[in-house]
């Protein structure tokens, strides 16, 4: 009996950490989508994904059995990978429709708009998802190059490569509208 009322209130501590984790989330989801809708619904199944994980869930020695801490990585890099696993499914599906699809050549790509954060959007837009997510996770989340490379599994300088290239392609594509 002891043991289920332990685990109910661990389980309650996360539950509270990840809804003050919600805010975070849902930035981190906006920037790596192109629509506030797709990110609503990335973020949505981000904490579905860690609900469904709660029980697996170890707080490491590292963050000092601060739960909030040691709950903003984990729940990052499901965030990512749930953002990478749909954009490797919006591909397939692009794919197989423009096999079905005729051409559309000579049709206009749409008006351009004089925002900045619109330009912005659009700039991120272009990059590679490895790129986009390394620079959200350093430049927009704030994440250490460190913390951000232990999120996505990938060696620290690996990530430095990763936010260096996307800071330049960045620039390239905003340089003209920047000035």
């Amino acid at each position: 009996m002891q043991g289920t009322v332990e685990r109910q209130d661990k389980e309650g501590l996360l539950r509270a950490a990840i809804a003050q984790l919600l805010p975070e989330l849902r930035a981190a989801a906006r920037l790596l989508t192109a629509s506030r809708p797709e990110a609503d619904d990335l973020v949505q199944e981000a904490v579905l994904r860690m609900l469904r994980g709660l029980d697996g869930f170890v707080v490491a020695p590292e963050y000092a059995g601060d739960v909030n801490a040691a709950l903003r990585p984990w729940g990052l890099t499901i965030l990512r990978n749930a953002f990478r696993e749909n954009w490797r499914r919006r591909k397939r599906e692009a794919a197989e429709l423009a096999e079905h699809m005729p051409s559309q050549e000579g049709q206009s790509g749409g008006q351009e708009t004089v925002g900045r954060m619109r330009d912005l959007g659009r700039a991120l837009a272009t990059l590679p998802p490895a790129l986009r997510e390394a620079l959200v996770l350093v430049g927009a989340q704030g994440l250490s190059h460190e913390q951000a490379a232990k999120v996505c599994r990938v060696p620290v300088g690996t990530m430095k490569a990763r936010v260096s290239r996307a800071r330049r392609q960045l620039a390239a594509v905003l340089g003209p509208v920047m000035s």
